[in-house]
């Protein structure tokens, strides 16, 4: 039985939700690798709308087995009010499992995360000011506390209380912010921990585990590969490596174990927060795409800055994450909006055309798009269930799609339900 990948191949927010809920229907294993709050994923079903941030989108079905991975970084405050807010609406948490080795977000790093983005100032980076990045960085300066940490009331208290203490004097000394109670955060974390001791076992093993018995595994990706921290718009990006191969990594599978790798996208391009976006529209056009594709953040609310279909940006995150297949979300925002434009390569002030995504932020800040039009189309096509039944312009779009971006397109959204997603 396969182990499928969903990634994000633009700036997130490209409908990940809707075909990792329609994998995970299928799967009986789903697998978070990375990120953590700062990442979310809407979900529709049967009229219910989910906003999910932390628990796998597998939550859904109650016989799949949720599990979190050593990479994500959790925030026990938040997961807690996720799990209470799927209690209080029928969805059982009883198979949700999450691994000792992830990180814990602290309050510090949260205050540390606005504190430094307003020392920035006009520079910031523009994070979801949630702690994720000082987290991380915790984990690498090797001072981080875990999660096998925080369910030890007794090491969890000493290592609070040490890093605390550093942390409490940045704040102080170099921010001029207000020190944390250290004695009143391990209290509050001690009973986090409690909480959450029942949902603590090795993910890495439970996941061979299940692919040795031949199991069905879905690994959901957060964040977008636009947003990896190497192969990302850097200094623009997540802290963390939402690509394939950060699958492995934040998981502790090898990647012989991976059969099938499918990449998101819209039909359109999206970003939220700062940095250079080639075909972003500043018109009445890119008003209408933000309001019929509702362009707003699931976990800030925050209004997405919209463009034109980027194919340079789609096929880099193709050859990146070895990518078998497409789905295209939200092709009927088009509707409407008269002949499609979609940018095959750039070109920079000197007149050098870049076919090939630039590395450097400044290159990519002064490329200007070069576009193909393409016949737009006017009818509805919410009620399309073949690619078939969609109107000729839309399948030549989709069809040029596939070629700019030299991979199959295996799926096409035409609407923001479960069974409006059309399969090839």
């Amino acid at each position: 039985m396969p182990a499928n990948i969903v990634i994000g191949t633009q700036w997130g927010d490209e409908g990940k939700g809707k075909v990792i809920d329609i994998m995970a229907s299928r799967a009986q294993v789903v697998v978070r690798s990375q990120g953590g709050n700062n990442a979310g994923h809407t979900v529709v079903s049967n009229g219910q709308v989910y906003k999910l941030h932390l628990v796998p989108s597998g939550i859904l079905y109650p016989d799949t087995q949720c599990l979190i991975g050593a990479g994500v970084v959790l925030d026990p405050k938040d997961f807690i009010g996720e799990l209470d807010e799927m209690e209080q609406r029928g969805v059982s948490t009883a198979n949700l499992k999450i691994d000792p080795r992830a990180h814990v977000v602290m309050p510090w790093h949260l205050t540390l995360d606005g504190l430094s983005e307003q020392f920035r100032g006009n520079s910031d980076i523009g994070t979801t000011k949630r702690g994720i990045g000082p987290t991380y960085m915790d984990k690498y300066e090797r001072c981080g506390i875990r999660v096998c940490d925080l369910v030890n009331p007794a090491v969890f208290a000493e290592k609070a209380r040490a890093t605390g203490i550093l942390k409490n004097k940045i704040i102080t000394e170099v921010y001029g912010g207000q020190a944390h109670d250290l004695d009143a955060v391990i209290a509050e974390y001690t009973a986090y921990g409690e909480r959450l001791r029942p949902y603590v076992a090795d993910v890495s093993v439970l996941t061979y585990e299940a692919y040795k018995a031949g199991k069905t595994i879905l690994f959901e990706g957060a964040q977008a590969t636009l947003l990896d921290i190497d192969f990302g718009t850097y200094p623009y990006v997540t802290s963390s490596h939402p690509v394939s191969a950060g699958v492995c990594v934040g998981t502790g599978v090898g990647p012989r174990m991976i059969d099938n790798i499918i990449g998101v996208a819209k039909a359109y391009t999206t970003r939220v927060g700062k940095g250079p976006f080639p075909t972003e529209l500043f018109d009445e056009i890119g008003d209408q795409i933000r309001e019929k594709g509702g362009e707003y953040g699931t976990t800030t609310g925050r209004p997405r800055r919209t463009g034109w279909f980027d194919a340079v940006i789609v096929r880099h995150s193709v050859r990146v994450n070895g990518l078998d297949g497409l789905a295209i979300n939200k092709l009927d925002t088009l509707s409407g909006l008269g002949t499609l434009k979609v940018c095959v390569g750039y070109v920079k002030p000197d007149g050098t055309t870049l076919h090939d995504f630039p590395s450097s932020l400044e290159e990519l800040a002064e490329c200007a798009p070069i576009y193909e039009e393409i016949q737009g189309f006017d009818e509805d096509i919410t009620g399309c269930r073949t690619f078939e039944e969609l109107p000729k312009a839309c399948q030549d779009y989709i069809l040029r799609l596939e070629e700019l971006c030299e991979c199959k397109v295996a799926m096409v959204g035409v609407g923001p339900d479960r069974d409006q997603m059309i399969e090839r």
